[in-house]
């Protein structure tokens, strides 16, 4: 790999470590619009897609299934901390019923509002209250693109991914391995893959909780890269991973020593059933949205047991399957008034919510942009905080896809616009430039015109406004065969953020340790 640049030489000596003033990554050229790095706030009041009676009643269902049924709990240490707490531990198996104060008086202690810090200052999030963040698709095993069409995820897809991930000031953060590099070993892909998230971006990334040596490994390597000692950084949430509970009712053991590794580090966890109504989940929505809310308070309890206070984040990803396939769909009116009542789930508890942008289309075309931008609406709607999976998401989740990245980054700048609050100033209201046109004139000349013209209205990357006649001479581009244009544009314009020196030594040195070592195990 090429060397990233460096730091000015008075901020860049091995004895400063540490934190850097930077500003976020410039512009990119005109062929790519976009504005600087900010994240989008929540201007309108959420969709309540229930009444706050149904809120209650999810809620009171859910304290019941895990007074009266439980979850499995599959590790000794997490149920003996439970035992402790008073839980109900059946001594002849993995089920802990949890009694309904015990539950929200551990809820109770989880912050309602996280501040992720990133390795370059100007990346730092804000998760919860009004603040949204888009992360990059996570965890497809497949990555697809015009040119070299579907296949088995690597690493140059995957380092390509992150590279439009840092570019594009849209994409917010990167929750997962965008696409699964599996022509790296598995015990020790996980080393290069966070060394590559620090080196290559500069902004929050995700790792995986699978296994506890994978856990202890991304959280030296995310502390390496702050350039924080470990007293600094157990008071730094600088680092995400997700739960995912092994729905119906059960957390696993690597999620759980993951849940625990972080909460011990003051990182944060993003606690997120896999509900699907109809296969893992009650076929009802509102079935479903009671088993979600269980798992998720059962797992966000536990890490408040563990650490109270740890950062944590509710998860909802509640959608239906087609009945007659057993596939995923996403982007169903079901999936919609999932993600408006997760929210409000969220709220109930004074949480930050995590909800998705997502699709079942296999390509790019009408059902990928339907779907998409369904689901986004109803994450907007939802008031989720973290949405994952906004760019790149195709096929359920089983591919990455490399136009699908820009025609979500399209469909992301949209969205930011529609959620920047309308101006209604003195200049706005343009008194003086109707004055000055009149009756039957046009506006494309003026001065009040000509001086905000770059800002008026904010124009698409892959969308195309030319009338017929010149998009015909133009030889008829679709948003596909843009699009695919556009994302190498975006590798080639693309340039990695600074890395001091010495932190670059320290991971290298670190990485190649453990690979001595041996990695992490493959079994669990």
């Amino acid at each position: 790999m090429a060397s990233s640049p460096t730091l000015d030489s008075d901020t860049a000596s091995p004895a400063r470590r540490g934190r850097r003033r930077r500003t976020a990554q410039s512009p990119g050229p005109e062929l790519f619009p976009q504005k600087p790095f900010r994240q989008p706030r929540h201007i309108y009041r959420p969709i309540e897609a229930i009444s706050a009676d149904a809120v209650e009643a999810i809620h009171t269902a859910s304290l019941r299934v895990l007074q009266e049924i439980g979850l499995d709990f599959l590790h000794e240490e997490a149920k003996a901390l439970l035992k402790t707490a008073g839980a109900d531990v059946d001594p002849s198996s993995d089920r802990v019923r949890l009694d309904p104060n015990l539950v929200m008086d551990l809820v109770g202690k989880a912050p309602s509002q996280v501040t992720v810090k990133a390795r370059n200052p100007a990346h730092d999030l804000e998760i919860g209250g009004p603040h949204i963040a888009f992360s990059s698709v996570a965890s497809a095993p497949n990555a697809v693109d015009r040119d070299g069409g579907r296949r088995p995820g690597n690493q140059k897809d995957f380092r390509n991914f992150l590279r439009l991930s840092q570019y594009f000031n849209i994409i917010h953060c990167i929750m997962g391995y965008p696409v699964e590099p599996v022509d790296l070993h598995p015990s020790t892909r996980h080393l290069d893959c966070i060394a590559d998230f620090v080196r290559l971006t500069d902004k929050v990334f995700h790792i995986y909780s699978l296994g506890r040596e994978r856990n202890l490994d991304g959280l030296e390597i995310a502390r390496i890269g702050m350039g924080l000692s470990h007293e600094e950084f157990s008071k730094t949430p600088s680092v995400v991973t997700v739960i995912n509970t092994s729905s119906p009712l059960r957390l696993d053991t690597p999620m759980l020593q993951g849940l625990m590794e972080m909460a011990r580090a003051g990182q944060v966890s993003v606690v997120t059933p896999f509900t699907l109504a109809g296969a893992m989940a009650p076929v009802t929505i509102a079935g479903a949205l009671v088993q979600q809310n269980a798992e998720a308070l059962a797992g966000i309890a536990f890490a408040q047991l563990v650490r109270p206070g740890a950062p944590v984040i509710y998860g909802g990803f509640t959608s239906n399957v087609d009945m007659r396939s057993g596939s995923p769909a996403f982007g169903t009116p079901e999936n919609m008034k999932a993600a408006l009542a997760g929210g409000q789930l969220a709220r109930r508890y004074n949480l930050p919510y995590r909800t998705s942008g997502v699709c079942a289309a296999n390509t790019v075309d009408y059902q990928a942009a339907l779907e998409t931008t369904l689901s986004q609406w109803g994450a907007i709607n939802g008031g989720g905080n973290l949405i994952k999976h906004a760019a790149g998401w195709l096929e359920g989740g089983l591919s990455a896809g490399f136009e699908k990245f820009i025609a979500d980054v399209d469909l992301l700048q949209m969205l930011a616009e529609y959620l920047t609050p309308l101006d209604v100033s003195e200049d706005a209201l343009a008194l003086e430039a109707i004055k000055d046109v009149g009756p039957g004139g046009h506006f494309f000349g003026t001065a009040h015109t000509q001086q905000r013209y770059k800002d008026a209205f904010y124009p698409p990357i892959v969308s195309d406004w030319r009338n017929y006649e010149t998009w015909a001479e133009a030889g008829r581009p679709i948003a596909y065969e843009k699009a695919n244009m556009l994302y190498k544009k975006a590798l080639e314009a693309y340039e990695p953020p600074p890395l001091d020196p010495a932190i670059d030594e320290e991971l290298s040195a670190f990485v190649a340790k453990r690979k001595a070592e041996g990695g992490a195990p493959t079994d669990f």
